[in-house]
């Protein structure tokens, strides 16, 4: 365990010294590197594109949607969603009962009573 301790303290005592002392660049090093950068800089600066005219605003919608075939995802899932809502499934409740209306020229009187409750009511 004391040696580990001490080598320890001896790597330690090394990363200080490294630490206190940073290591000199060489003014030729230095020289070429800022060089270097002003030459990636410049052609930054004539790469940047002109301003494009500006495209419909239609364009830019399919753009930010994602494109044709995320449009054309959003048209199916649409219709889908059209088709169950206009003849929704047995297992799924029917959104006009559920807002309350009921068109009573189609309403069928007792149509959820059994064939004997409604029967047993016209004989009283």
């Amino acid at each position: 365990m004391a040696d580990t301790d001490k080598a320890l303290q001896e790597l330690d005592d090394l990363f200080a010294v490294a630490r206190s002392e940073p290591p000199a660049l060489p003014d030729r090093l230095n020289a070429a590197i800022l060089a270097d950068a002003v030459r990636a800089q410049a052609g930054f600066q004539a790469a940047a594109p002109a301003q494009a005219p500006r495209q419909p605003l239609w364009r830019e919608l399919i753009e930010a949607l994602g494109g044709w075939p995320a449009l054309g995802g959003l048209a199916a899932a649409s219709a889908a969603g059209l088709w169950i809502g206009v003849a929704p499934p047995s297992f799924v409740p029917d959104p006009m009962a559920l807002a309350g209306y009921e068109d009573s020229s189609t309403a069928v009187p007792y149509d959820s009573y059994d064939m004997a409750v409604v029967l047993s009511e016209d004989l009283q």
